[in-house]
């Protein structure tokens, strides 16, 4: 599934006319003509075929953001997929009000990179991360990571953002972060880790132990290097399901 299968931004297309379309062969924008829809719906078509189309060739998430809806931001994944950055956070509790980020983790294109607290850990570092990708990836970050990194940082989140648990869930898959690594096969070095240990990992490390940081930056860092072989398989099951499914 790629951004240009998708007909649901348009304004007055909902699911069942983007289905109507591509059960009409209508699956990508080339593909359209006013034909299977209404005068008025068609002219709202083509008009965000035209805008999308340059927005698009000139990668600019900002628009797909406002413009997508935000449960169907995974269709750009295709599309951004070399800057699709996959984003974990570790801190020391879940409140927001009392707690502090200890460490931030981007996957992306490969490479991983830890901001530490206390080092690079700082709103600007943060806002260059965001600001380099057009797509961001996390596992429950709607409701955790991106919250806390705003509440923390007063960063601006302006890019498209698939938040991985969600959309598991969309194909039947209800679980944790690990729990969806292994339903995949997906290891760990370090299984035993857990988010309460990487509380633990921070205070040792500032307490002066040898090593605990960089356990806690290798937790980090496996949580955005697994997001990736598992949105590749969720978004595949996903575009099997909506897309495929439909079309046949």
């Amino acid at each position: 599934m790629r951004i240009e299968n998708s007909f649901i931004p348009a304004s007055g297309v909902g699911e069942k006319t983007e289905q109507k379309l591509w059960q009409h062969g209508i699956t990508h924008w080339e593909d359209f003509s006013g034909d299977v829809v209404g005068p008025t719906r068609a002219q709202n078509i083509n008009a965000y075929i035209d805008q999308a189309s340059q927005h698009l060739d000139r990668e600019n998430p900002n628009f797909f953001c406002q413009s997508v809806p935000d449960s169907e931001h995974w269709r750009l994944y295709e599309n951004f997929r070399s800057n699709t950055a996959f984003i974990d956070i570790e801190t020391t509790g879940l409140d927001q009000q009392n707690n502090t980020v200890t460490t931030v983790s981007i996957h992306q294109d490969g490479s991983t990179e830890t901001l530490v607290q206390g080092h690079d850990l700082t709103a600007d570092q943060l806002q260059a991360r965001i600001d380099n990708a057009c797509l961001l990836v996390t596992f429950n970050g709607s409701r955790f990571d991106l919250p806390f990194l705003r509440k923390s940082f007063d960063v601006t989140f302006d890019r498209p953002h698939v938040d991985l648990m969600f959309l598991a869930r969309r194909v039947g898959y209800s679980c944790t972060l690990s729990e969806l690594e292994q339903q995949f096969g997906i290891s760990r070095e370090s299984p035993d880790i857990s988010g309460k240990d990487a509380v633990r990992l921070w205070y040792e490390y500032q307490s002066g132990k040898d090593g605990a940081l960089e356990t806690l930056i290798k937790y980090n860092q496996e949580d955005t290097v697994n997001m990736k072989p598992l949105m590749d398989a969720v978004t595949t099951e996903l575009h099997q399901s909506l897309f495929v499914n439909t079309i046949e």
